[in-house]
């Protein structure tokens, strides 16, 4: 083994030393909410249980810590990527983009000036500059731009400058991975404490009635009227004058702070709209009923002054009597119920299931929870807000004006519920219940989380509690609703009497006005009684007494009395309640008393030894009670003497309930019974015991102890969650303490055990209580973490030897302490040498007897593993089930006895005995393969298995912290080859190793288990020279073997790095499955890798640089992995192709391989530059790889560049230097797919992102959802794993990851709730993240142009590194990176020029297009640098050729199409770039003698005119018609210089395709194409190449433009012209195919026939028949479309627009045929321009002509702008119709259109039939529609008119040929056949066929010349009728039974229209069948009447 240098030493120790104990066992005082903690009162011997009790309240908590893993801080710094205010140490990154977006608003306000275009004939390309460039100012000029330096040099200088101020630390850039993922997170559990629900903070204000007379009392309480259950206690309040409370100074001895609170805090477990809070007031007790003591407040006012004030006054002195002489005794007054309903408002109702009850541990079974929703739920004591609980509630005082009045007979709860539940239907109540006015004001709010000077129900003060009193608050104590499983972990011990009913009606006449008081005493002494009853409002805090109040002359009397006890802590048979019966008299009798005894009751409040609760109707005894009386029950007192007098002979009359609200007194059987026994074990009792009604010898003790130790699982849930922590505590420490019973040593480890299991297993299944993400039960989590400790063992046995060392007799190695220095060193050899070495001495101990006695009482971790090992059937089913329970309670005792026994100091190995260690393995062995066999089962046991598999790897997890590491690691070594050995499923295989690992990797000591510093001495930089670099000439090639294979996953590397070998064979193994759900796997793999990284990259620990530098060489094989990983990365050029941004959501990803129309498209329009979208994945075999989704393939990414950023970088250099160029190649993709990865996005998106993500997401993704889960593959995978919501948007926004489903409703507002300044935040962290992954990639391209320019194969790497560079540039980047990047570019084309101008043509022409761009920034800085490349890139290339023609015309091309398409492009920065060109070329010294400065001035020249264009453009921006003019006109004027031209044809494609004008798009290609077909004609002439534009005609007649104007123009051989990539064959066939799949889009299937034709010819004489396949189904799809599709088709829509008004500028009086999309209604297009030109010249300007006659101008304002439009349809001549047959062949290749406009000779456009005109206009356009522009000019006008003969034959023949289509249709359409039927035989049917046979046909003509017509017309008639008959006939054969009728009726119909027609049809004129007669023919005539015919035929064949 190799020496470790003394670098190596510390840096491990630095990581955490091993010697050192990383678990901590610390006490933790428990938080306690109240100053004091609320104990037993004092001076009391306690029984055991209730002293157990208060101990489990009071003691501290014991949790056992990890040492080194970090502070929280780092843990939340890893988990959210972000530290609190660790996005203030970042420098902000400028991007330009959001420059931009900041200066845009202010442009553009008021009315636009309209530009029109004026000089048709269109300027040359090259003028003179419409301005001179100089005279504007340059910018500044880099310094040494023009210096010689050496290459070297340049590259150091430039090196330097990026190594200065970088981020250090990477991934605190980069948003967290998904928690999801995150299984190594263990959520730490809530800590237990007092279950507290929705406080709401109720506070009286004031009580008023119309008039204050006396003193009146509040009580309120809540009730829930759907449960009819009272769910709180009462609280007091006295709101009374001073004046009135002094009516009662006598009966207050003294008031008590306490008593004097005015406000509550109420608790609500489960809110509903059914609660209410219900108001009661009472006053003193007088005389009267209810209804005539309230009456003067129904009566009286106040206000009304004179004789209502004596009155007043009388009855104040009335009350004040009554008060003194009744003073302690109330009656009911009134009452009010108040709805809380819009407190808990409904949207919390519909949750309330999912959220409140989460709270109190409801959850559905199976969900895993996830972690930030468990601490969500940690950081409760469930606040209102979290519940939504009046999230909208701000406090709200309400206002309550009438109350009920008592009814004497209805005071029960029962009558109370009833009256609720008519208040809640309707308004009913008020009319039959009497109501009182007056005024009760109050405050509800929440209550917010700290109330100052508040006091618990049992009068504590809570904290903070200030010193200067003021009125306090009081807590109310809730009764909830159902269970709320919260276990105690305060003492609270009240009792809770409600007295109910009492039946005295057979009593005699002196009880009337009955009252009972109520005592808890404690013997029978009437000095017993204890002042342990709580007071009310205005008096002191404990009473001995209490009475109830009196209802006037009522035997019977119901009560609502609720009387609250505080129970004494020991209770004994003494104890019992009181009650005294008396008749109160309320009128004054002289000498009479006002009490009038009636008789007593009592009940004992134990029975055998448990407190009594419940409902009892007891007996009353009418005379004094004997002695003794309460030893027993007042129901079966045994006989005295003399006999007690009962009431109606002991019948029970008085009814009551009993309540106790208790942590000590379980009120369960079993659990008494559990308790009673255990106690009768650990003190001296006497036996027989007593155990509720039974009794039990010392014999019977352990059977019976067993007994209840099973039964225990039987007890209500509810009590057992009470008392878990006693109950557990309990079941351990009876499986540890050794027993003595009866002499008999008792053992009841096994039957505690399989209590504890059974237990486990209930809670985990139940439904009501809650589980975190690992599907741990949050109760017994809590349980272990806080409460559990080791059972203390009573030692009874023999104590013989203190129980300092257990040690076991067998021997052990064991090492002498060492000193910290050389414990690395150690442990390494540790690793190495066998364990039996005999160098180490070990020493031996004897085995003693002392031992032996020791070893007798067992230890809690030997016994718990034992017992797990050896249970069988159900128990070890459940056991491993819920393994993650024992493993903790392992781990915890294990920590702690290593912590007692003193034994971290000591060798681990020894520990532990040798028997439980084989216990550990084989736990872990039976747990593996139970996961294993459950793997196997179908799917829902996969759940439990990922459970069990996780829970086993904490358990190792935390071993590595406790035991013996070497023995962990073979347990690890086991578990994975023996899941190999069973499953087969390799995704789920790997999937559960990749989360055992990832957590195992989570260890804080992971670095040094990975024995991370072994990695210095095999790489050759180590800082102290090893053995072999030393004579490093010899063995050269070694080392470069040594150094290849660190980048490989060797074994060597795996023995060594053993969990990291692991874990990379996992990854590497993950992406290269194949198989149903694998990417869900590579997901998590990546994710694992990823967050291992980050947790290094953010551990203080790992800060220095040197530390990192080891890191990443131990990460080093990971690079080899994601090499050959390559073609599964996600294509990012695809997701987002660049400026049509789509997110890259998985969907996308998933689907690569088939991208849809629109992305292809989208590709097409816009990668011109590149020669293909995608990447070029040189040197890859083919296969068909699994693709990584975009987030996988990001994080995958972001490690590499990691590896990369913190690599030893001369390690990085070697290791490139000696790659073979194939993987060189690899690289280069890999930084390309980077570039594209890392991109910054923006603030704009997350903000976008966020509204609109949420608007859609909820209807839409649900059904898509739903739709897509149902689906298999892929898709369906994807659908299951993906939540919804945002994973489209990594980190986007962190809050909301965790809670998915929970969330959904509160979501929105979360979302968009996010502050401007988190908005920031996010993007300044997410721009650091993409300069600085930008730079690491720049770094890199250095590293490989470093390694690589010793090589010979830089010319093919030069491409790859100037595609990244380019590519990078092409990105969004900030001022940081362009600088940095310039200044690489710079040193490449002084290092590389020749190179570049020579091979790299293409890559050359992107990169003018790209520093172009650049130059027009906003950005002073990237300006400057853009302008210093681009003058370089000149500067050389003229050197290099001493012509730089190609560069000449590349920059002019980039500028042109630059031009036309950046929407952000700005002229006047890029003119002011030209300027600073200029400059440096006018100072360059060195080239001043040469023609450089003239070609560069003439060159800038150029560019400056096409500048002027630009500008034009620009004004046209908001009109696209305009614009295309404009566009056009540039392209025209580029006829000579083709390259130019073919940009601009592709600007204008681009434009269309925005605008969604596909087929317009595709005519520019299409012209663009044969643009370069005459150019390649000219070169070759190959005959499988098109012949020029000719060729094309086909496609359409416009292209013939294209052809040359003549050959001089140019000589395409010429330098620099046509040098573009397109003027290739493979340039041609791109041009055709993106032309083909945009007319495909824009549905024109046919014409994507003809550029095929072109196409195919090029493949087949190319061989390419991978292409020709493609190619050919293409066709097929075509075709497909066709046949399917035809009628449904819709082609364009065409109007006419004319424009008339002085304001049109050169537009006036010129008409043009606009194309439309289809279905364009006349209203949109005309809305559409009137809005337009209204905006131009304002809407008061701008006028429609409505109708389609000629426009007289003379009749026009001069000062408004007139639009005339018209609907025209395509007009063909009759033999053009012979040709177009096709619906397609109608609608393409269109010149003329036809409109017709209808008129009267007298101006009217509509009249009767007879004098009905009609003008019909035929428009010839300039070009065919389709063209390369959506609106060509109109060249000529012809006009005919119809008269009325005419218009009717034509109308005749429309209608037969409608009757024809219809009859004709296939199938056949019974509706459309009906519909026209019935519009010509109708008997309705306006100006009809008969009408108009009336008017033309019942008589001959007088006219000779209108002969012809008649006949004509009446030929029409024949045919109609003819038709209409065939069209009866077709409908009776389609009409279903129920149409019979209307057959009958049409056919009635049909007869009648014939029988009056038939006359007309068929007299004939005799004259025109003479020969002799002739007709003069006019001229006018035979012109029309050709016309006519074309008309006639369009109507006959198409329409």
């Amino acid at each position: 083994m190799t020496h470790l240098n003394s670098l190596d030493v510390q840096l491990a120790q630095e990581l955490g030393d091993f010697t050192d104990d990383d678990l901590d066992v610390v006490f933790t005082p428990k938080e306690c909410r109240t100053l004091q903690p609320s104990l037993p009162e004092e001076g009391v011997e306690l029984d055991p249980h209730v002293r157990d009790c208060v101990q489990t309240y009071i003691r501290e908590w014991l949790i056992v810590n990890r040492k080194n893993q970090g502070s929280p801080e780092i843990c939340g710094f890893k988990k959210t990527g972000s530290r609190k205010d660790f996005h203030k140490t970042l420098p902000k990154q400028t991007f330009e983009s959001e420059t931009l977006e900041c200066s845009e608003p202010a442009a553009q306000a008021g009315p636009r000036h309209l530009n029109v275009l004026c000089d048709v004939s269109g300027k040359g390309p090259v003028t003179a500059c419409d301005f001179d460039l100089r005279s504007l100012q340059p910018d500044k000029r880099l310094e040494n731009l023009l210096q010689q330096v050496s290459a070297e040099d340049f590259e150091k200088q430039n090196e330097e400058a990026r190594r200065t101020n970088r981020q250090a630390e990477l991934f605190a850039l980069y948003p967290s991975v998904d928690e999801e993922d995150a299984v190594e997170i263990r959520p730490v559990p809530e800590c237990p404490k007092e279950h507290l629900g929705n406080r709401i903070l109720v506070k009286l204000l004031t009580l008023k009635f119309e008039i204050e007379i006396e003193p009146l009392f509040a009580s309120i309480a809540l009730y829930d009227v759907k449960e009819r259950k009272k769910i709180s206690e009462n609280f007091h309040c006295d709101l009374n004058s001073d004046q009135f409370k002094g009516f009662l100074r006598a009966h207050t001895p003294s008031v008590a702070a306490s008593s004097q609170a005015r406000s509550a805090v109420f608790s609500v477990t489960y809110p509903s709209s059914d609660i209410y809070l219900v108001v009661k007031i009472e006053k003193v007790l007088q005389q009267g009923e209810i209804g005539d003591c309230a009456e003067p407040y129904t009566v009286i006012k106040e206000s009304d002054g004179g004789k209502s004030k004596e009155k007043i006054e009388k009855l104040k002195l009335q009350a004040e009597s009554f008060c003194q002489r009744l003073g302690k005794y109330r009656m009911p007054f009134a009452w009010a119920p108040i709805s809380l309903s819009s407190f808990f408002n409904v949207s919390t109702l519909e949750r309330e299931v999912t959220d409140v009850d989460s709270v109190v541990g409801r959850s559905s079974v199976g969900e895993r929870r996830t972690l930030a929703q468990s601490r969500r739920l940690s950081e409760r004591a469930l606040s209102l807000e979290e519940n939504g609980v009046g999230s909208n509630f701000k406090t709200s005082t309400l206002s309550v004006s009438s109350f009920f009045k008592q009814e004497g007979d209805r005071l029960s709860d029962e009558d109370l519920f009833k009256f609720l539940a008519d208040y809640k239907r309707s308004s009913s109540l008020q009319r039959r219940v009497k109501s009182i006015p007056g005024l009760l004001r109050l405050e509800i709010s929440t209550a917010p989380e700290i109330i100052n000077c508040c006091l618990t129900p049992e009068m504590l003060p809570v904290k903070p509690f200030p010193e200067n009193r003021t009125r306090p608050h009081k807590e109310i104590l809730e009764f909830p609703t159902r269970e709320v499983y919260v276990p105690h972990t305060v003492y609270r011990n009240l009792l809770y009497v409600y007295p109910q009913r009492l039946n005295f009606v057979n009593k005699l006449a002196s009880a009337r006005n009955i009252t009972i008081k109520i005592q808890f005493m404690c013997g029978e002494d009437a000095s017993n009684a204890m002042p342990v009853i709580f007071g009310k409002s205005s008096g002191p805090e404990f009473l001995q007494e209490v009475y109830t109040a009196v209802t006037y002359h009522n035997k019977s009397p119901d009560f609502y009395e609720e009387v609250k006890i505080k129970l004494p802590a020991k209770l004994t048979v003494n104890h019992h309640l009181l009650f005294t019966f008396y008749h109160i008299s309320c009128q004054q009798k002289q000498g009479a008393s006002v009490e009038t005894l009636l008789g007593y009751s009592w009940l004992p409040i134990l029975l055998n030894e448990r407190l009594q609760t419940g409902s009892y109707c007891l007996p009353v005894a009418l005379e004094k009670l004997p002695p003794n009386y309460s030893m027993h029950s007042a129901e079966k007192v045994p006989l005295q003497n003399p006999p007690i007098k009962w009431a109606e002979g002991h019948k029970g009359v008085f009814n009551i309930e009993v309540q106790a609200v208790s942590s000590v007194h379980t009120q369960d059987n079993h659990l008494e019974k559990f308790f009673t026994l255990c106690h009768s074990l650990e003190s001296q009792v006497t036996f027989p015991i007593r155990v509720l009604d039974q009794k039990i010898s010392e014999m019977a003790l352990e059977h019976e102890l067993k007994l209840s130790i099973i039964c225990l699982n039987s007890s209500r849930l509810e009590p057992l969650v009470l008392f878990l922590h006693l109950v557990l505590d309990k079941l351990f420490q009876l499986s540890v303490q050794p027993m003595v019973i009866a002499g008999q040593t008792a053992n009841f480890s096994q039957f505690a055990f399989e209590s504890v299991v059974a237990i486990a297993n209930s809670l985990h299944n139940s439904k009501d209580l809650s589980k975190d993400q690992h599907g741990r039960n949050c109760l017994l989590a809590s349980y272990v973490h806080y409460v559990f400790r080791l059972p203390e063992v009573q030692r009874d046995v023999p104590k013989s030897g203190a129980p300092t060392a257990l040690l076991d007799p067998r021997s052990y190695h064991t090492y002498g302490r060492t000193s910290a220095a050389a414990v690395s060193s150690k442990l390494l050899q540790a690793r190495v040498m066998s364990s039996s070495n005999p160098d180490l001495a070990g020493t031996h101990s004897a085995a003693d007897e002392e031992v032996k006695n020791i070893m007798s009482s067992k230890h809690f971790h030997e016994e718990l593993a034992l017992q797990m090992v050896v249970s069988t059937g159900m128990v070890r089913e459940t056991v491993f089930k819920y393994a993650w329970f024992f493993f903790e309670l392992l781990v915890k005792s294990m920590a702690q006895h290593v912590h007692n026994m003193d034994k971290r100091d000591s060798f681990r190995r020894t520990r532990f005995s040798d028997r439980f260690m084989d216990d550990i393995t084989t736990i872990v062995n039976v747990v593996t393969s139970e996961i294993a066999a459950l793997l196997v089962k179908p799917q829902k046991e996969n759940e439990q298995a990922e459970k069990m598999n996780i829970s086993l790897a904490f358990f190792l997890y935390d071993l590595l912290s406790l035991m013996d590491r070497g023995f962990v690691f073979n347990l690890i070594r086991h578990y994975c080859s023996q899941l190999s050995a069973k499953l087969s499923n390799l995704p789920t295989l790997i999937s559960m190793r990749l989360e055992f690992l990832r957590i195992l990797c989570s260890h804080e000591h992971y670095l040094n288990l990975n024995l991370f510093f072994m990695n210095a001495d095999t790489a050759p930089t180590s800082p102290c020279p090893s053995i072999s670099s030393q004579n490093s000439s010899s063995c050269s090639s070694f080392q470069d073997q040594k150094i290849a294979s660190m980048f490989d996953l060797t074994s060597e590397y795996r023995q060594q790095h053993f969990l990291t070998g692991l874990l990379f064979t996992e990854l590497a193994a993950a992406l290269d499955a194949e198989g149903e759900g694998i990417s869900k796997v590579q997901r998590k793999a990546v994710s694992a890798i990823h967050s291992l990284l980050s947790s290094h990259d953010l551990d203080p620990r790992c800060v220095k640089p040197e530390v990192k530098v080891k890191i990443a060489a131990l990460y080093l094989p990971l690079v080899g992995i994601i090499l050959d990983a390559l073609p599964q990365l996600c294509d990012f050029t695809v997701a987002d192709t660049r400026r049509y941004r789509t997110s890259g959501s998985d969907e996308e990803q998933e689907g690569a391989g088939a991208i849809n129309q629109n992305v292809a498209l989208a590709i097409a329009g816009n990668n011109f530059n590149l020669k293909t979208s995608g990447i070029v994945l040189s040197s890859l075999p083919y296969k068909q790889y699994n693709m990584l989704n975009a987030d996988t393939t990001r994080n995958l990414m972001i490690c590499f560049l990691w590896i990369m950023k913190n690599a030893d970088q001369s390690l990085i250099r070697k290791w490139i230097a000696d790659l073979p160029s194939t993987q060189l190649n690899r690289i280069l993709d890999l930084l390309f797919i980077c570039v594209l990865c890392f991109e910054y996005k923006g603030k704009q998106s997350s903000d976008k992102v966020s509204t609109q993500v949420l608007q859609k997401s909820r209807d839409v993704k649900a059904r898509l959802e739903e739709a897509l889960l149902r689906g298999e593959g892929a898709r369906g995978e994807m659908m299951r794993r993906r939540a919804p919501g945002n994973d489209r948007f990594p980190g986007l926004n962190e809050n909301l990851r965790w809670k998915k489903e929970q969330t959904h409703w509160r979501q929105a507002n979360e979302k968009l709730d996010k502050t401007k300044a988190e908005l920031d935040q996010e993007a300044l962290i997410s721009g650091n993240l993409a300069t600085e992954a930008h730079l690491i990639i720049l770094d890199m391209q250095e590293n490989i142009i470093q390694a690589s320019s010793a090589l010979d194969c830089k010319d093919s790497l030069l491409g790859g590194v100037l595609r990244v560079l380019v590519n990078s540039l092409n990105c969004d980047q900030s001022t940081t990176y362009l600088t940095h990047c310039f200044a690489t570019l710079r040193a490449l084309i002084a290092k590389f020029g020749d190179l570049l101008f020579e091979e790299e043509v293409e890559q050359c022409f992107d990169l003018c297009h790209q520093v172009l761009h650049h130059c027009s920034s906003s950005m002073d800085v990237t300006r400057s640098q853009a302008c210093a490349t681009l003058y370089l890139l000149m500067r050389f290339s003229f050197g290099a050729t001493s012509n730089f023609a190609r560069v000449k015309m590349q920059v002019t091309m980039s500028l042109a199409s630059l031009v036309g398409r950046a929407p952000d492009f700005n002229e006047e920065h890029l003119r002011r770039s030209l300027r600073t060109i200029l400059a440096y070329s006018e100072e360059d010294t060195a080239m001043q003698m040469t023609p450089f400065p003239t070609q560069v001035e003439e060159l800038l020249c150029n560019l400056n005119s096409i500048l002027y264009d630009t500008v034009k453009m620009r004004e046209f921006q908001e009109d696209p018609e305009m614009l295309m003019d404009l566009m056009y006109r540039i392209a025209k004027s580029y006829q000579a210089s083709p390259d130019l031209r073919l940009t601009w044809l592709q600007n204008m494609a681009e434009k269309h395709t925005k605008k969604k004008c596909y087929t317009e798009a595709a005519m520019c290609l299409v012209h663009a194409a044969a643009l370069v077909a005459e150019y390649l004609s000219m070169l070759e002439d190959h005959s499988y190449l098109p012949v020029g534009s000719v060729s094309f005609q086909n496609i359409s007649s416009n292209v013939l433009e294209e052809s040359v104007v003549s050959e001089d123009t140019l000589s395409p051989d010429e330098d620099g012209v046509c040098a573009g990539q397109y003027f290739t064959e493979s340039g041609l066939v791109g041009l055709l195919e993106q032309a083909a799949e945009l007319f495909s889009t824009g549905g024109l299937y046919e014409t994507v026939n003809e550029v095929y034709k072109l196409v195919i010819p090029i493949l087949e004489a190319h061989r390419e028949f991978r292409k020709l396949t493609l190619t050919h189904s293409k066709l097929q799809r075509a075709f497909d479309s066709i046949v399917n599709k035809d009628h449904k088709r819709m082609f364009g829509t065409y109007f006419r627009v004319g424009f008339f008004g002085s304001k049109f500028g050169d537009l006036d009086e010129q008409e043009f045929v606009y194309k439309e999309p289809a279905i364009t209604k006349l209203p949109e297009i005309s809305h559409r321009l009137e809005a337009f030109y209204g905006q131009c010249f304002g809407a008061e300007f701008v006028e429609v002509i409505k109708d389609s006659t000629p426009v007289d101008k003379t009749k026009l304002d001069p000062n408004k702008a007139y639009i005339q439009i018209t609907f025209v349809e395509p007009y063909f001549d009759e033999y053009e119709m012979k040709d177009r047959v096709t619906y397609f062949e109608k609608n393409f290749n269109l010149r003329r259109f036809m409109y017709t406009t209808p008129f009267t000779l007298e101006g009217r456009p509509r009249g009767e039939l007879h004098e009905q005109y009609r003008r019909n206009t035929v428009l010839t356009t300039m070009h065919a529609f389709p063209y390369i522009k959506t609106r060509i000019s109109v060249i000529q006008k012809e006009e005919f008119v119809l008269t009325p003969i005419e218009v009717a034959i034509e109308d005749m023949k429309k209608k037969t040929l409608q009757l024809a289509v219809a009859i004709n249709q296939e199938p056949p359409d019974a509706k459309m056949l009906q519909m026209v039927l019935q519009g010509s035989v109708g008997a309705t049917v306006n100006q009809g066929p008969l009408e108009v046979a009336q008017v033309f046909l019942a008589e001959i003509p007088a006219d000779p010349k209108l002969y012809r017509h008649h006949n004509k017309l009446r030929l029409c008639f024949k045919e109609f009728i003819m038709r209409c008959g065939e069209a009866v006939e077709k409908n009776k054969r389609l009409i279903t039974a129920d149409q019979r009728e209307y057959q009958q009726e049409l056919k009635k119909n049909y007869n009648k229209l014939k029988e009056n027609l038939r006359p007309m049809i068929e007299r004939k004129i005799p004259e025109l069948y003479k020969p002799i007669f002739r007709v003069e023919s006019q001229k006018r005539d035979s012109f029309h009447r050709s016309s006519f015919r074309k008309c006639e035929t369009q109507l006959s064949q198409g329409s």
